[in-house]
């Protein structure tokens, strides 16, 4: 049974640091495409940046110099490390994983319809 499950979200204050983590299980890590994705209240969800199975990440322009994604095979996690926070980067943080393709990420952050499995999501708070 595949599951991504989030943790280390949390409130900061504003130009603050945080690092997400999302551990992965019942399917072999390294293989596949795998994304972050965030959701504020009111708002859609909307990509922040995906990585794919041979480590090339791409941004949404939003967080591009700010966050940044890797992932250590040997544990099975992604991670999301994001510096400089601002409020507006406020919202539920969600990991996906295209375990339908070839570990390519050919729509990368701007193609949610790829991402076929998804964690439950973790709550970040950026206060100013």
């Amino acid at each position: 049974q595949v599951q991504l499950v989030e943790s280390g979200g949390g409130s900061v204050q504003a130009g603050g640091s945080l690092r997400l983590s999302c551990t992965a299980s019942g399917y072999t890590f390294s293989r596949y495409c795998m994304a972050w994705f965030r959701q504020a209240p009111g708002k859609e969800r909307e990509g922040v940046g995906s990585i794919d199975s041979v480590g090339d990440t791409v941004y949404a322009d939003s967080v591009q110099g700010r966050f940044t994604i890797s992932k250590d095979n040997t544990k099975n996690t992604l991670y999301l490390q994001m510096n400089t926070l601002k409020p507006e980067d406020s919202a539920v943080y969600y990991c996906a994983a295209d375990l339908m393709g070839d570990g390519s990420c050919y729509g990368g952050p701007h193609a949610e319809h790829e991402y076929n499995h998804w964690g439950q999501g973790t709550q970040v708070t950026v206060s100013s």
